[in-house]
């Protein structure tokens, strides 16, 4: 439906503006839905004077009057059809009274011509610019479709980076939580490491003080005091984890002038064999009886301090203070229930395990990681604490924490080596005492 198909009046102005005698005689005032269009033709109302010549006719009868197009009355666009000239043409007008009908007629049947002609053209108008609407509309589709696919592309890239983002940020997380725990790991060993090593440097500068014979310590040096003094002075007791024996005082009264001038007439000579051996095994220290060093050793002092009655059990011993595994402790006589069966098998508080003489044994030793333990006598435990002093202090010298010269190392191995003989013999220090 085009916009002039509702227009079927048109109305007259009855006070037309003033024109020229060429001009038009009046104006057609066409309503529409979508606006007023005003139109002027000489063709359709003829000459002004003309209309003037005939309005007296039309003046003088009611009939003309009724039948005649009044200025300002309605006029139907749908009457009959009857002859007109169309395509816009001009035809000419009848002439005289009887043709006023014929040329009211005429005039409605051109007003009626324009009017179609006015739609056609309308029409055409506003086909085109529904064309052009479709078509720009199916533009714009196209260019929202083109943009939502591109929107949809985005959004798809967006997760796929926000996933991978993620995925990258937990795969750091996670490698910096291992490494946290690797260097916690490390942290504690380390911690570990120096506790042991601060552990070591203190016995080590306990040893170093109490073998400087620049100035002895008469009651850290048992053999500058006489055996009375030395038995009333010391105790040993055995730890695996320092591989050392601690000197536990038991009484501060110093020595009296006559052990003091005993102990300064000790003198000592330097065998040349045997200081010969240690330089040689000093070159490439080590625990193994190849050297002759070591073989002296092994042979004169270690077998025979370690040389029990129960020779599987002496063998065991051994090989334990070898490997730095054994272990000594007091053994205390509440705990007796407590003991394990392999323990009073071998031996029991009243009964040496490594002699099998009835003694009263104060002590325990246990092999490496074995839970059995094997009560020993107080004679007993001076030989094995006489041997892992010896051990002790070669491992120390193996390692290079001795910082001594060649020959005061020498004559602490000395001392250690008659430790063991005194041991061996049967000498050994009484706690009760």
């Amino acid at each position: 439906m085009d916009v002039f198909e509702g227009i079927h009046r048109v109305q007259l102005s009855s006070s037309p503006s003033p024109v020229t005698p060429s001009g038009p005689g009046y104006e057609l005032v066409v309503a529409g839905g979508s606006g007023i269009a005003v139109y002027s033709s000489s063709v359709f109302f003829g000459k002004m004077d003309t209309l003037d010549q005939r309005a007296p006719k039309y003046k003088s009868t009611a009939k003309a009057a009724e039948e005649r197009c009044p200025v300002g009355r309605l006029v139907d666009l749908d009457p009959d059809p009857g002859p007109s000239a169309g395509g816009g043409q001009t035809a000419a007008m009848p002439q005289g009274e009887e043709g006023s009908r014929d040329g009211e007629h005429y005039n409605v049947s051109r007003l009626r011509s324009s009017s179609i002609e006015i739609r056609e053209k309308g029409g055409e108008f506003l086909r085109e610019q529904l064309d052009a609407a479709q078509k720009e509309l199916k533009l714009k589709g196209e260019e929202c479709e083109r943009l939502s696919h591109v929107r949809e592309q985005l959004e798809l890239e967006l997760e796929e980076l926000t996933a991978s983002l993620f995925e990258e940020a937990h795969k750091m997380v996670r490698e910096a939580n291992v490494k946290q725990a690797a260097s916690e790991k490390q942290l504690k060993e380390a911690q570990g490491k120096i506790d042991v090593l601060q552990a070591e440097v203190t016995a080590l500068k306990t040893l170093v003080l109490t073998s400087t014979p620049s100035s002895p310590n008469r009651q850290l040096h048992p053999q500058l005091q006489s055996p009375g003094t030395r038995g009333a002075l010391r105790g040993h007791t055995r730890n695996k984890s320092t591989s050392s024996a601690l000197t536990l005082p038991h009484s501060q009264t110093e020595p009296g002038p006559t052990d003091t001038q005993a102990a300064n007439k000790e003198d000592k000579e330097l065998d040349s064999v045997l200081f010969a051996e240690f330089l040689s095994w000093r070159e490439a220290p080590s625990l193994n009886r190849s050297s002759a060093f070591m073989g002296r050793v092994y042979r004169e002092d270690i077998g025979p301090c370690l040389s029990f009655t129960r020779t599987e059990l002496s063998q065991s011993v051994q090989g334990a203070v070898e490997s730095n595994s054994l272990t000594i402790e007091p053994a205390a006589m509440t705990a007796l229930p407590l003991v394990k069966a392999s323990a009073i098998e071998c031996g029991g508080p009243k009964k040496c395990a490594l002699s099998g003489m009835s003694r009263p044994c104060r002590h325990r030793i246990k092999l490496g990681d074995k839970e059995s333990y094997y009560y020993i006598s107080p004679s007993s435990r001076a030989r094995i604490t006489a041997v892992c002093n010896f051990f002790t202090y070669i491992r120390y010298i193996q390692q290079g924490l001795v910082r001594q010269e060649v020959e005061q190392m020498f004559w602490e191995v000395m001392r250690l080596r008659r430790e063991m003989t005194v041991a061996k013999l049967g000498f050994f220090v009484n706690d009760e005492s």
